[in-house]
């Protein structure tokens, strides 16, 4: 790392003149439009030239200027007092600049007078005069002693959103909806036109919380039920036979409605193992993210994992991952007799070897880091397709499951949804903890998984 020393008035002739090179990047753009309020930048998946004139006319060109000053020349503790610039042209993300600043002239006892240049090729972007007031002591500053930023871009939930625009809502049976948070994140996902709900419970509870929240549920059908345990036994029913393709959980426990999603003689049990997946958006990590299984299966067997993973894999193809990267996670790299993990993580990549899963890449067993850290693969010399950029996390058992999922959310800043796949149609499961784009988000996810279902021949009973 480069490490900056500045340079006092004394020390400073006229005529001195430093050149940088800088690259444009989109990150730049995004935290110079949040402190200049840029409205266009900010909204701009991919700002553009168009979108971004006002950042590049203003903060954006002048701030390379800034940091040449406060960085090289003079340096550490320059401070500017006045500036003269004209704006001739605007950039882009991806613009090679180069910034030119020379000192004019000096006046005593401590400012200079600086000429300043930003170029584009041939193209001149900025030019003008900059007042600085040079340090008074000298100060060498490395970048390990300055704060980092960590731009918090979660997009892979609107991409989610984007994909189910002009797509018919899904008919859902929403299981139990009598409590406020069920029954208005239906009603929310109705709105945004990614259901048609059905509301399956307790006619009076459910008209009671509507009552209570200032909503009409005369758009809505609903089927009313004596209490929880029938209204799951009725949604699974309305699945099974064709009347809705989907399934969300209301204010009932997960294990009342599960129950009679795998009930043997009525319910919606499939050949393949039922098993829940976190689509997961990580500020940190470049792609999104898939978490299993980290609700269902409390301690699946190597059977049980094949089809997690396959089921994961699967759902990748739904939200446009063509060949999804499997990382089967255990505390270590290497296959231990002692670390029944570790041995499952070697199983399920000979039964990927030998078509037993399909659809993507398996690698294990790899320690957490190693999935999605290229460096720290890369230190511990570790040649695979996988490690470093997992599309998948397979972790041994739900108690992992959950805490990879939860501190992803809660320390790492990430937004989460979840589907429960294996069944004849997909199932929502909500929780109280969620946010309104969290269940926005699973309930797209339901809508592309429904649409996939109803394309594809019938999965075997």
């Amino acid at each position: 790392m480069t490490s900056y020393t500045n340079l006092t008035f004394d020390e400073i002739d006229v005529g001195a003149t430093l050149t940088v090179e800088h690259t444009v990047t989109r990150d730049e753009v995004a935290l110079l439009s949040l402190v200049s309020g840029d409205a266009a930048c900010l909204a701009s998946d991919e700002p553009s030239r168009e979108a971004c004139d006002s950042w590049c006319e203003g903060v954006g060109a002048e701030a390379l200027i800034h940091g040449v000053l406060k960085r090289r020349l003079p340096g550490p503790g320059t401070r500017i007092v006045a500036h003269d610039l004209r704006y001739d042209h605007a950039v882009q993300v991806g613009d090679e600049l180069t910034a030119t600043v020379r000192v004019d002239s000096k006046q005593a006892p401590d400012q200079l007078v600086m000429v300043c240049e930003v170029l584009r090729g041939a193209d001149r972007v900025l030019n003008g005069r900059v007042t600085v007031v040079t340090p008074k002591h000298h100060m060498t500053v490395s970048p390990v002693d300055t704060p980092t930023v960590l731009l918090r871009r979660n997009d892979v939930f609107g991409k989610l959103m984007r994909a189910c625009a002009g797509l018919p809502a899904v008919p859902c049976a929403v299981v139990h909806p009598c409590d406020h948070d069920s029954l208005m994140g239906a009603i929310e996902a109705a709105r945004q036109g990614l259901i048609e709900p059905v509301l399956v419970g307790p006619q009076a509870k459910i008209r009671a919380v509507a009552d209570a929240a200032g909503v009409d549920l005369t758009p809505y059908r609903l089927v009313s039920t004596e209490h929880s345990h029938a209204a799951a036994q009725q949604a699974v029913a309305m699945a099974k036979s064709g009347e809705v393709q989907a399934l969300m959980k209301g204010s009932l426990h997960t294990d009342e409605l599960m129950g009679a999603v795998v009930s043997a003689s009525s319910g919606l049990r499939t050949a393949r193992r039922v098993s829940h997946v976190f689509v997961m958006d990580v500020p940190a990590y470049p792609r999104m993210l898939l978490v299993t299984d980290a609700a269902i299966n409390i301690a699946p067997t190597i059977s049980d994992k094949m089809d997690i993973v396959q089921n994961a894999i699967d759902l990748a193809h739904v939200l446009g991952v063509p060949c999804p990267k499997v990382a089967v996670l255990a505390a270590v790299e290497t296959v231990n007799p002692e670390m029944q993990a570790t041995i499952d993580a070697a199983m399920l990549c000979k039964m990927r070897d030998r078509g037993q899963i399909t659809g993507g890449l398996v690698d294990g067993p790899l320690a957490f880091d190693n999935a999605v850290s290229v460096e720290a693969a890369r230190t511990k010399h570790i040649v695979s397709e996988v490690a470093g950029q997992a599309d998948i996390l397979m972790v041994p058992n739900l108690e992992a499951g959950n805490m990879v999922a939860k501190q992803l959310q809660y320390l790492a800043g990430a937004d989460s949804a979840g589907i429960v796949l294996g069944a004849r149609v997909p199932i929502v499961l909500t929780s109280r903890a969620d946010s309104v784009r969290s269940r926005l988000a699973s309930t797209a996810v339901l809508k592309l998984l429904a649409k996939a279902q109803a394309a594809a021949p019938k999965v075997a009973s």
